[in-house]
């Protein structure tokens, strides 16, 4: 068994996806731009409309990381999409495979919903970053700073065995 796991967010994390957010807004350099509250997000992600969702990883029944992510849909495809806005894993799990567990539970979702592509951005100094997410397939769109696994890296990505709980 798996020591982690990726499960849905309930109403009840919100004060910790609001902490995952500040978390990634200084990484990114960008804690001056976060105006988000934590009302807003319960509003947002956990009221009858709803306008994104997240999943929560778990390092032996700790939270330590999360991923928000909403669907969009392509004219070219005439299929939706899944856009992932936001990845974080905390520093001290990185290099557990904590991130790549996150975005294969995405690319199911992805599959399972008929999804024709799965798209984020990265910034472009995030070297590191990008080059993880080189090694999964994803391609860079270089007239945009999109991030796109779709076909066999999607079907590849979605095949990583996650303990969904």
């Amino acid at each position: 068994m798996s020591p982690f796991n990726i499960r849905p967010a309930a109403e009840k994390d919100v004060e910790l996806i609001y902490g995952f957010i500040l978390q990634l807004a200084e990484y990114e350099k960008l804690a001056n731009e976060v105006v988000a509250t934590r009302e807003q997000l319960r509003e947002t992600l956990f009221s009858e409309k709803r306008y994104a969702e997240v999943i929560i990883a778990e390092y032996e029944n700790k939270p330590v990381g999360f991923a928000l992510y909403f669907y969009n849909y392509s004219t070219f495809l005439a299929k939706p999409g899944l856009y992932l806005e936001d990845l974080f894993v905390i520093p001290e799990m990185r290099g557990k495979k904590i991130g790549k567990a996150l975005l294969s539970y995405l690319a199911q979702l992805a599959i399972e919903n008929n999804c024709g592509r799965f798209e984020w951005w990265v910034l472009d100094w995030n070297q590191s970053a990008i080059d993880f997410y080189r090694s999964i397939g994803a391609k860079g769109m270089d007239e945009w700073t999109v991030q796109r696994v779709d076909g066999e890296s999607l079907h590849k990505l979605a095949g990583e065995n996650v303990e969904v709980t």
